[in-house]
């Protein structure tokens, strides 16, 4: 993973869980139907292209043209199952923590697409929210802010009330990024 760009490492890391669940269960035939389940609950997030490929791939097709029409992320995850597959030592932490230091541009980047109605950026993006709402204190300010970014807010001093200095420059980061991206 040390040779991915550092935006890939920070997918692969935030979706760690998922990609080695896949991978030990697509390992162990008698899990298959485990697979299954969790292969649904992912479509029911919005993952349906990827399902399909992750459904080649458990099911021996290991072709790289499978990735065709796969947006970054789901390629980024995509490729780590595969490689997962091929050689399990790849497999990411599932108990590491994304960089925070990383964070800005991929959260950026989701909230650029949810705002532009992405519904798996939307679905992702609101339950990663759920999860820092929950932590309680600094992350769940940030929770907090991440529906009005999605609908276009970009005051930072409205945004950044009552933050702590931590949160606040994440806050401040976000917006640069979503500045850079829309200048694009």
């Amino acid at each position: 993973m040390k040779n991915l760009p550092p935006k890939h490492q920070q997918i692969i890391t935030l979706h760690a869980p998922f990609i080695c669940q896949v991978v030990q269960l697509a390992q162990q035939p008698h899990n298959r139907a485990a697979l299954e389940q969790l292969l649904q609950q992912a479509e029911a997030s919005g993952w349906h292209t990827l399902t399909r490929v992750i459904r080649q791939f458990t099911d021996g097709q290991r072709e790289l043209g499978a990735l065709r029409g796969l947006d970054e992320e789901d390629q980024v995850i995509a490729e780590a199952i595969l490689r997962g597959l091929q050689d399990p030592a790849t497999l990411p932490d599932p108990s590491a923590r994304p960089e925070p230091a990383l964070a800005a541009p991929g959260l950026a980047g989701m909230i650029q697409a949810a705002g532009s109605g992405n519904v798996e950026a939307l679905t992702l993006i609101s339950e990663m929210a759920e999860q820092m709402r929950r932590a309680g204190g600094p992350m769940a300010r940030l929770a907090a802010v991440i529906r009005p970014l999605i609908n276009g807010e970009r005051d930072a001093d409205k945004l950044c009330k009552g933050m702590n200095e931590q949160t606040r420059q994440l806050t401040l980061d976000i917006l640069a990024e979503l500045g850079r991206n829309q200048s694009h």
